[in-house]
């Protein structure tokens, strides 16, 4: 008898066999038990994971002649029938290869006929999505409403390609990836039926390059059965596979905890030799400190599922929270620029060196540095525990978060005789730059900082209306504004009231221009478009009773009825009496509101400029770094 391949040899033939799906196999289950069967069923899930497994599985027990139940007998006629794959009443269907209306036709044309002996005719349609347009359409009718004799059942990778109206008359069942846990788990139990001789992390190899399919892990087996002469062994799997082992990324991350370039360095050109894909390999790093982080933050809640659940804790103890989110965030980063570097091992060497350079470490003669703790590998190393032996630690202990002391940050640091001053924060030494000497200077508690006044000064200047008095200011600060702003006279209002309740005695006829007409505007409350029709409007006339505005007629698109009518509501109810609203559009004959807006947020800006400008703090830095300033990062609080 010839051979047959994994896949195919252990394929299950009852739910009990089947690995994983539990929340698919509860359904089933209790629907066979309580003879609750729907007429259409419908199985997505990638490659791989038992959705035309299932299928056959439910259609065995539909029809065993021993009644419908969970559990098939497997012995019967139509049993062995439906597991060899000879069975009349089950018309498995490629949809990828009937995807004419016409065979859909012809497939429906025989529904109403009865089953041959079974007691279900059963449709087993996989790769539904392949099907046509029309084909669907032909289809729908039968699937919602099938002859009793007749069970639809259903298989695709890509039920977003399904119409709603198909899935809508289907019982669907989403099918998940298998863990690389689970199928390590399910190696161990056919290779020994086999007799073949493997070590564990060749299995984990191999489940976690299945990527969730049972299929491709026993495919990939019987591969490495073969190119390992019936044995699985680590190194042949690696070589098959062309795959980095995790012990090369944690070799990387010992250069890491101990700071130590040339271990870095060294590792990437042994590894370089073997001509590795840099981008997988900067992923496998990214995937591991994800799951550090994770350790580090709910111990029990890292499973094995990567069959490196020790090494994960051991490296969580050895890092701090802060370095862990820093290097992560420096490899996700440098994995989007990776494609960009001259090549991809450079480019890969300058990623690690980035984590080591921007690492916090402070070690000087008053603090003592924490010891780091090393992941030793031996060589060789079949078992992860051999590197736990090498922590001197168990690995099961809570997760201990260490501490970095923070020094005060130097507020000076002096190179050649040049004294820099960087603000009064002290800052810390930094030891990979020896040639630094650190002098820590006391911050004099009076002393202000230029650059902090200067903000301030803008600030204030922008959130008050600039009058003469603040031009003054301004210059006696060596600073001349654009145009010379004048001091306008404060307008006295009666206290305003709301539309529907005008103010009792107050007078209307108060003087209105288009200066006070600003500030008249921002107390009407106005909002959305009809506050950009107010704003844009200019005063032509005013009198007791009323006013006129001119639109200008860059704006006539936002004008119409309503606009006007709410702008005529706020002026009466601001001046307490009615109030005639006149409005024109046309050219403008004085400053609008908007106008006088922009001119006065852009006299608080260049005061804000000429404030930086002027600095001396501003210029020293400049001077001393060779530095420009832009102006446009500069903006004036309104």
């Amino acid at each position: 008898m010839s051979y047959q391949v994994l896949a195919r040899k252990y394929r299950p033939a009852s739910f009990e066999e089947l690995e994983g799906q539990e929340h698919v196999l509860r359904a089933l289950v209790n629907a066979l038990e309580n003879d609750r069967l729907h007429h259409a069923y419908l199985f997505t899930g990638t490659r791989g994971v038992g959705k035309t497994t299932i299928a056959r599985i439910l259609a065995r027990c539909l029809n065993c002649e021993k009644g419908i139940s969970a559990k098939p007998c497997g012995e019967c006629g139509t049993c062995l029938e439906i597991a060899e794959g000879r069975s009349v009443d089950l018309i498995e269907v490629d949809a990828a290869s009937r995807t004419k209306v016409e065979d859909t036709r012809e497939l429906l044309d025989n529904v109403q006929y009865m089953p041959t002996h079974n007691r279900f005719k059963v449709y087993l349609i996989d790769e539904v999505h392949m099907l046509s347009t029309h084909s669907f359409n032909a289809l729908l009718k039968t699937l919602e409403e099938p002859p009793e004799h007749v069970k639809f059942l259903l298989a695709t990778t890509d039920p977003k390609k399904l119409p709603v109206t198909v899935l809508s008359r289907c019982l669907q069942f989403n099918l998940k990836n298998l863990s690389p846990e689970r199928i390590v788990t399910y190696l161990q139990k056919i290779l020994p039926v086999e007799g073949i001789e493997f070590e564990e992390p060749a299995l984990w190899l191999l489940g976690r390059a299945a990527d969730g399919s049972m299929r491709d892990a026993l495919s990939l087996t019987d591969q490495a059965i073969s190119f390992g002469n019936n044995s699985v062994r680590e190194d042949d799997v690696k070589l098959m596979l062309g795959t980095i082992d995790q012990k090369e990324v944690y070799d990387l991350i010992n250069g890491l905890i101990n700071q130590d370039a040339k271990r870095i360095v060294e590792k990437i050109n042994q590894l370089a030799e073997q001509a590795p894909d840099y981008s997988g390999l900067l992923s496998e790093l990214l995937s591991v400190l994800h799951r550090v982080a994770l350790a580090q933050a709910v111990p029990d809640g890292i499973d094995n599922s990567q069959g490196d659940r020790e090494l994960v804790l051991a490296v969580a103890n050895a890092l701090t929270e802060e370095d862990v989110q820093l290097y992560y965030q420096i490899g996700l980063v440098g994995q989007r620029d990776l494609p960009y570097a001259p090549n991809l091992k450079s480019g890969f060497e300058m990623i690690m060196l980035r984590m080591l350079a921007f690492t916090p470490f402070a070690d000087d003669e008053n603090s003592e540095t924490p010891q780091k703790k090393t992941i030793e590998f031996e060589q060789p190393q079949p078992a992860v525990n051999k590197l736990l032996s090498a922590l001197k630690q168990p690995a099961t202990e809570p997760v201990q978060k260490t501490v970095k002391k923070q020094e005060p940050i130097a507020s000076s640091v002096e190179d050649d005789g040049d004294i820099i001053d960087f603000g009064d924060e002290p800052v810390e030494p930094v030891q990979a730059k020896p040639k630094a000497t650190v002098k820590t200077i006391e911050p004099d508690p009076e002393q202000q900082n230029p650059v902090i006044e200067a903000v301030t000064a803008v600030t204030k200047v922008a959130a008050e209306p600039i009058t003469s008095a603040t031009a003054e200011a301004v210059e006696s600060e060596g600073v001349s504004t654009r145009e010379p702003i004048v001091e306008r006279p404060i307008v006295e209002r009666p206290i305003k009231a709301t539309e529907s309740q005008p103010v009792e005695g107050c007078s209307s006829t108060i003087p209105l221009d288009n200066e006070t007409w600003v500030d008249v505007l921002r107390e009407l409350k106005l909002s959305g478009v009809t506050l950009s029709v107010a704003s844009n409007c200019s005063l032509k006339a005013f009198s007791e009773t009323g006013c006129t505005l001119v639109l200008d007629e860059a704006h006539a698109s936002l004008w119409n009825k309503t606009q006007e009518t709410r702008i005529e509501a706020a002026l009466t109810g601001y001046y307490g009496a009615d109030f005639k609203l006149t409005f024109e559009v046309g050219t403008s004959t004085g400053t609008t509101p908007a106008q006088i807006e922009a001119e006065r947020r852009e006299a608080a800006q260049i005061a804000a400029v000429k404030l930086i400008e002027a600095d001396v703090k501003v210029k020293q830095l400049i001077d001393s770094f060779d530095g420009v300033l832009d102006i446009n990062t500069i903006t004036a609080r309104q």
